[in-house]
C-alpha cells in the first residue's frame, strides 16, 4: 500500500497503477529522499517526471511545494495521478501533463516554465534511449540553484555530462543521484 508519509496529506492512501511497468517508490527510499530535500521544498516549483502513481509529487505538495507538475505518457498513470490528487484534495497546485517526457519538457520550456526540483524515475532503458537530462539541459528548465534527482537501479550505469553530481544515496537496489547545474 502506498501512503503519503508526512505533511498536510499524511496518511492518505494512494492508488497503484495496474501495470508491472510502474515501480512505486518504497517508503524507506521515499523517506530518505524527502529527509534530504525537505528544506528545499517550501514554496518550490517541483516536476515529477515519469510520475507513475504521482506519489513523489503528492509527497512534495504535502510537504510544502508551491506547485507540482506531474508528467507521464501512459493513460493508466494519468488516471491514477488524477484520482490520487483528488483523493488527497491536492488538486490546487497540481498540473498533470499527459505527454512523453521530452515533449513535455519542450512544451514547458516554450511556456517559460522552470523548476527548483526535478525528480525523474524513468524506465531504466530510457536513460540511454531518450536521455531526459539532456533535454532538461538543452531547454533550460532547471533553475540556476535547482536540483535534479534521478532514481535508478544500482546496476544501471549512468553519468550525466550536462549536470554535476553532488550526492549519491543507495537504499537497497535503488540509487538516488542528486545533480546540480555546474558552476562556470
Amino acid at each position: 500500500m502506498i501512503r503519503v508519509i508526512a505533511g498536510k496529506y499524511k496518511g492518505k492512501r494512494l492508488k497503484r497503477v495496474p501495470s508491472r511497468d510502474v515501480r512505486p517508490m518504497p517508503n524507506k527510499l521515499k523517506e530518505s529522499l524527502f529527509s534530504i530535500i525537505q528544506k528545499d521544498l517550501p514554496g518550490s516549483a517541483f516536476l515529477d517526471g515519469f510520475a507513475g502513481t504521482g506519489s513523489v509529487g503528492i509527497e512534495a505538495l504535502s510537504r510544502g511545494a508551491r506547485v507540482v507538475f506531474f508528467v507521464d505518457e501512459t493513460y493508466s498513470s494519468i488516471k491514477v495521478i488524477r484520482d490520487n490528487l483528488s483523493n488527497c484534495d491536492a488538486v490546487d497546485g497540481a498540473e498533470v501533463i499527459h505527454k512523453e517526457f521530452n515533449r513535455a519538457v519542450i512544451k514547458l520550456a516554450g511556456e517559460g516554465m522552470d523548476f527548483d526540483i526535478i525528480f525523474l524515475d524513468p524506465p531504466y532503458r530510457l536513460l540511454d534511449e531518450r536521455n531526459p537530462l539532456k533535454v532538461i539541459h538543452k531547454r533550460g528548465i532547471l533553475r540556476e540553484n535547482g536540483m535534479i534527482i534521478l532514481r535508478h537501479h544500482h546496476k544501471t550505469k549512468y553519468r550525466s555530462k550536462y549536470f554535476e553530481l553532488k550526492r549519491r544515496v543507495t537504499v537497497g537496489d535503488d540509487v538516488l543521484k542528486f545533480y546540480v547545474v555546474p558552476k562556470s
